[in-house]
């Protein structure tokens, strides 16, 4: 009797510790299951990231050669809105506009490497600063090219990057060519070419000392400014930018073959 109670003592012990055992041996697998959507989703976040580099860098090489288009005029195109563009080398645009577009907008163009870290510090230590001031030719080309308008860290935390590495790729010459052919002018008018045609009658080879100024004058806002029918405010401020283009000339030696 004993015995058999000894007996039944073990093997209810033994049936007691069946589940735990099974339980120990059913979690560890279980946890791969429940880890393996996680890695997914870890991998995919790190693949999105790179994708858009491998993009944009393909088409920083295929932009080396040929002209690209800006956001906004793709913008333009995909709700069939038109656009006037007619693409031309830096040899085809006049000295006067690239030395009033280097006057205006970043008069050390050739000497930075396509970010002025000075002046973003003095805008970050300066609220009141408009943000334009810090914001050089390359990183402009950069924002009309590949990103979007308005104001937003984000997009300057691409933007400056961005501008680092095709300052370097591209060169000044071309750097100053892809923007002075995707610059805005007007409603649907983006270019050098197409602005001299619709504004002044002429190739952009052909313009004035003036008529770039005037062109260089309205780039902060070319919807509400006009280079054909300027304000008095355009006028003072192209005759500003005609006056200091003398003393800026010896700034511009990197657009000169």
């Amino acid at each position: 009797m004993r015995s058999e109670l000894s007996i039944g003592v073990r093997e209810e012990k033994i049936r007691a510790e069946r589940p735990l055992e099974e339980a120990q041996q059913v979690r560890p697998r279980a946890r791969p299951r429940r880890a393996a959507p996680l890695r997914r989703l870890v991998g995919l976040l790190l693949l999105v990231p790179a994708l858009i580099v491998v993009i944009v860098l393909t088409l920083a090489l295929v932009y080396s050669a040929v002209t690209p288009p800006s956001t906004l005029m793709l913008g333009r195109w995909l709700t069939l809105q038109p656009v006037d563009r007619q693409a031309v080398p830096l040899a085809r645009i006049a000295p006067a506009l690239q030395l009033a577009v280097l006057t205006s907008e970043d008069q050390r163009f050739c000497l930075d490497h396509g970010v002025d870290f000075g002046a973003i510090r003095d805008v970050v230590d300066d609220e009141d600063s408009p943000s334009r001031g810090a914001s050089t030719i390359a990183m402009q080309t950069v924002k009309n090219v590949f990103l979007w308008p308005g104001r937003s860290y984000i997009r300057k935390a691409v933007e400056i990057p961005l501008a680092l590495a095709l300052d370097t790729l591209w060169g000044k010459r071309r750097m100053m060519e892809i923007y002075l052919n995707v610059a805005e002018w007007g409603d649907g008018i983006y270019g050098a070419q197409a602005a001299s045609r619709y504004w002044f009658h002429k190739d952009a080879a052909d313009l004035t000392r003036q008529e770039a100024a005037l062109l260089a004058a309205v780039l902060p806002n070319p919807i509400l400014r006009s280079a054909g029918r300027p304000s008095a405010g355009v006028r003072r401020r192209a005759a500003r930018i005609q006056g200091m283009m003398g003393r800026t000339e010896g700034l511009a030696a990197c657009l000169r073959r």
